[in-house]
């Protein structure tokens, strides 16, 4: 695809966890393998009160502590602390907004925006960088998701945004869509024939994806307090896992392609009526629990007050179309669970006959595994005979067929997400970001089941931390005759 590289990137967030764990790291691994521009200015903005130098100091002191240590070289530290300075701002003060432009300066060479901020800012942030000028022809903005908490919120930010940048100059970032197996996807799918013949009703029966944690609120109360699981995993995460998984083949690896088939897949998505979420979903929180021999406390507890908001979801969904009619395809995501695990799992078919059944051969149906996290892999599991001279039956046993992408890349360095999506953002590639019909068909979809919940009185259901969620979620699939994948 044609690079079109910026020679200036401003980010807004500039002294926040975000940018001190992931984008100032990612900035600079991108410089150290000479792969910004070699002009390209980066100004930090925040609230926090800062000139040039401290900005530097502090991304010194993040770039110390996040980067991997065979990562530091004081020569190119320092070559990349040269390319940032730093404005200090309120956005929602227009007035602290010329300063910004000022230190800001040309953008005839072309401008990205990195605008992370809270849902209630994006308007007066907007309006603030059309009205100082940096929202013009040569400017593209980058929105972190989720933006907004329900399809009526979104489109008011979408709508938002749209005043001062047009669709093809606003990139939303998901950042799981930068992640380095979720991209082998579509590799996987697309660059091996052997699997399209079966990648369909025909040949699978059920589909499984699930985003574990391990951790609890952290420093997130506020935002979760407001958002739940439904919300946080499922709408920004894991639909655009499953669409990478039911998306029919692009014509082209392309911005245009790709995201017109992802949005029919979220199209397709069978919308539930109220009456049916309470059978298709199950809601829980977690209680006080052990989670790798720590004892931690409840959600409730961690809050300091009762509270209703989810933890965990698991849904059984559909995508109604030709492919996928009458396959049912299980989400699973929450906190404090038994262990941190990304990870989709496709179960096939069983094979029509079994010619073993009277030899006392079992067979269990094939399934494809993709490892997202901690571990990076694709698994097979297949049917095999054990040895052994079967004079008291065929014994048969199911065995994987690894690809570990870790040991078979060894000696390519691994890109964190952030690397490639900052790099398609200065470099204007869309492929990688999510479009508006995209995140609003998102939204559409989890508001009814969350209008399902509203109108069926549905309360969490309770599990101890450390576990896999509350029981309903292993009635959800076994009720249909599937097991969870939880190796």
């Amino acid at each position: 695809m044609p690079r079109d590289p910026v020679a200036k990137l401003l980010l807004f967030g500039a002294t926040g966890d975000l940018a001190r764990r992931m984008l100032l790291p990612s900035l600079y691994n991108l410089h150290a393998d000479n792969l910004l521009p070699p002009d390209l200015a980066i100004v930090g903005s925040a609230r926090t009160d800062h000139d040039d130098a401290g900005f530097r100091d502090m991304a010194r002191d993040a770039l110390g502590e996040f980067l991997a240590d065979d990562r530091k070289d004081e020569a190119k530290i320092a070559a990349f602390l040269d390319r940032l300075s730093y404005q200090s701002i309120d956005l929602s003060d227009e007035k602290s907004f010329p300063a910004l432009a000022d230190k800001v300066g040309d953008v005839s060479g072309g401008l990205a925006i990195y605008l992370s901020t809270a849902p209630s800012l994006f308007e007066p942030a907007i309006d603030g960088l059309e009205a100082c000028g940096l929202a013009g022809p040569m400017v593209r903005v980058a929105l972190e998701k989720p933006l907004g908490y329900d399809l009526a919120s979104s489109q008011e930010i979408n709508d938002a945004v749209a005043k001062a940048f047009p669709e093809e100059r606003t990139f939303r970032i998901d950042h799981y869509l930068g992640k380095e197996t979720v991209q082998n996807i579509l590799a996987l799918r697309f660059g091996n024939g052997f699997f399209e013949p079966v990648w369909n009703a025909r040949g699978v029966d059920n589909v499984q994806i699930t985003i574990a944690e391990t951790v609890g609120l952290e420093d997130r109360a506020g935002y979760y307090e407001g958002a739940g699981a439904l919300r946080d995993m499922v709408t920004n995460h894991i639909l655009q896992l499953l669409a990478l998984v039911a998306m029919e083949p692009p014509a082209r690896f392309d911005k245009d392609d790709v995201r017109d088939e992802k949005a029919k897949v979220f199209r397709s998505l069978r919308v539930m009526k109220p009456e049916e979420v309470p059978g298709l979903t199950v809601t829980g929180q977690y209680f006080d629990g052990a989670v790798g021999g720590k004892i931690v406390k409840g959600y409730d507890d961690e809050l300091g007050y009762d509270s209703d908001v989810e933890t965990f979801v698991a849904i059984k969904a559909h995508v109604d179309n030709w492919r996928w009619q009458g396959v049912p395809f299980y989400l699973r995501t929450g906190k404090r669970m038994a262990k941190r695990q990304s990870e989709i799992a496709i179960q096939f078919k069983p094979v029509p006959h079994s010619m073993f059944a009277g030899r006392g051969g079992l067979l269990q149906p094939n399934t494809l595994v993709i490892r997202l996290q901690p571990e990076e892999y694709v698994e097979l599991l297949v049917m095999a005979k054990e040895p052994g001279l079967d004079r008291d039956g065929v014994r048969l046993r199911e065995v994987p067929l690894k690809l570990s992408l870790d040991a078979e890349f060894a000696g390519s360095r691994r890109r964190i997400a952030y690397e490639r999506l900052l790099l398609d953002l200065i470099e204007g590639d869309q492929t990688l970001f999510v479009r508006r019909d995209e995140v609003e068909a998102q939204w559409r979809w989890t508001d009814a089941i969350r209008a399902g919940w509203d109108a069926n009185g549905t309360k969490p259901k309770h599990y101890p931390a450390g576990t896999w969620g509350p029981p309903a979620a292993v009635a959800l699939t076994e009720r249909d005759g599937v097991t969870w994948q939880d190796d």
